[in-house]
């Protein structure tokens, strides 16, 4: 996600690298590498030049603490003036007011807005398990549509109101609308029909459907991949919808950024949420801080914690927990289940994505698919032992392993390695079994007050 906008920053720094303050003359360069960087994400020309514009009028006129080299003071305005760019803070839905919360999805086609309905409706509903949640399609022109949604509802384990190609969009929003008040939902999601490009029969529909429902949310669905194209689509829509916030999907194919750093300052309107993945997890909510930070190889810390309380299971590491602290064994079923957790996360990639620094970088390395492809092939040879093998791999000689491999359709090349893998989990296991877990908490609370803050 945005790699050769994080390559290019990267290179902004160095320039400043070594003196001794931030002068006119110094910043020169590093100011024509952030116009570099900007226009090669293509972010419009107008706001390329107020971004370099600010950030020097910052560095020229602001005095910084004495304890900062020049490098990091300009990484700090170089950051903030990112941040402000995209819109200082995560803008959450407003869904305060008389059930049933409208929320009306509007877009072109292509852009994933039927899966962004299916993603926003799981993450509500993760929000609040109570939260009665109901999705219609009003997209009478592709009959897929309707079909996609009401699978995508039954995935997600929400309710769908049925409509049909030969129905009116507005009497199927109004209709389901009418349904959802009678049956105390509290929010109603509407799909609307994309278009392949803007034109005035799709405005005066999509119109027409905002005025019969008066919702309180209007997002518009773009591919961040499109660029300057898209926030050029989203003016448009913005000149006939009052819009409350824009949804980027795709962020995690988009190379380039433009789309995230401009849309917020053409617009107005603030980036809610943005689509990383096809699975139905893929769907976080924006932090401008957060892809400042990543853009400037600084990782999102802030998001992998959260990815990883997402993905544990409490239960399982309770018991694993406990099972170390006896000083049991770690054995091949607690080894899937740490895999099984890892997937719960968003997967090996994902997470190294969202790493700082070098370790961010090595996600970068991994061919796109390759992590997930070998976890799935580790599962599928523990699944092919029988339950003593699993509890006891010391079990595990040639003859064992021939018909392991043959049973997951694997080489016994790939059991050995696996095994191996799972030897080297196994041993930094026992660094927290019995009393090296109560050293291990010694050690940490004599480091407590020596590792440095930032």
């Amino acid at each position: 996600m945005l790699d050769n906008l994080t390559k290019r920053f990267s290179k902004v720094f160095k320039d400043i690298r070594g003196q001794s303050k931030l002068t006119e003359d110094n910043i020169k360069e590093a100011l024509r590498e952030v116009r570099l960087a900007l226009l090669e994400a293509d972010v419009a020309l107008p706001i390329v030049k107020d971004f370099v514009n600010q950030v020097k009028a910052r560095a020229l006129g602001k005095e910084f603490a004495d304890n900062l080299t020049p490098e990091q003071a300009f990484f700090g305005l170089v950051n903030e003036a990112l941040v402000e760019l995209m819109g200082k803070q995560n803008s959450a839905l407003d869904l305060n007011c008389a059930p049933p919360a409208t929320i009306l999805m509007a877009g072109l086609q292509g852009a994933g807005k039927t899966t962004t309905v299916g993603k926003l409706s799981r993450l509500l509903k993760d929000q609040d398990k109570k939260k009665k949640i109901l999705l219609v399609s009003a997209d009478v022109y592709r009959p897929a549509a309707i079909e996609q949604l009401r699978l995508l509802s039954k995935q997600v384990g929400v309710d769908f109101f049925p409509s049909d190609v030969s129905q009116k969009p507005v009497e199927i929003a109004k209709a389901a609308q009418d349904y959802a008040k009678k049956h105390f939902y509290d929010v109603l999601m509407v799909d609307t029909a994309g278009r392949l490009a803007i034109d005035q029969e799709m405005m005066d529909e999509i119109q027409n459907i905002h005025a019969a429902i008066n919702p309180v949310e209007t997002l518009f669905v773009i591919d961040a991949m499109l660029g300057q194209d898209a926030v050029n689509t989203a003016q448009a829509f913005n000149s006939v919808l009052p819009l409350t916030g824009v949804i980027l999907t795709k962020m995690d194919g988009d190379s380039r950024g433009g789309a995230a750093l401009s849309v917020r300052q053409v617009t107005g309107k603030p980036i809610k949420f943005m689509g990383v993945g096809e699975k139905i997890t893929g769907l976080e909510p924006f932090y401008p801080d957060r892809i400042a930070s990543r853009i400037l190889g600084m990782g999102d810390v802030m998001t992998l914690i959260e990815d990883v309380q997402k993905g544990i299971d409490e239960e399982t590491a309770k018991d694993m927990a406990k099972k170390l602290h006896r000083g049991k064994g770690f054995d091949l079923n607690d080894f899937k289940a740490q895999i099984q957790q890892m997937r719960n996360m968003g997967g090996l990639e994902n997470l190294l994505s969202k790493m700082p620094g070098q370790l961010g970088e090595l996600s970068k390395q991994i061919p796109e698919g390759t992590a997930e492809k070998a976890m799935g092939h580790v599962e599928a040879i523990i699944n092919s032992m029988t339950p003593k093998e699993r509890a006891n791999p010391a079990l595990l000689k040639a003859s064992r392993k021939r018909r392991i491999a043959l049973g997951a359709g694997v080489s016994i090349q790939d059991v050995n390695k696996m095994l191996k893998q799972f030897e080297q989990s196994q041993q930094m296991m026992k660094m927290f079994s019995g009393k090296n877990m109560f050293k291990m908490m010694k050690m940490a609370k004599s480091m407590k007050g020596i590792l440095p803050k930032f």
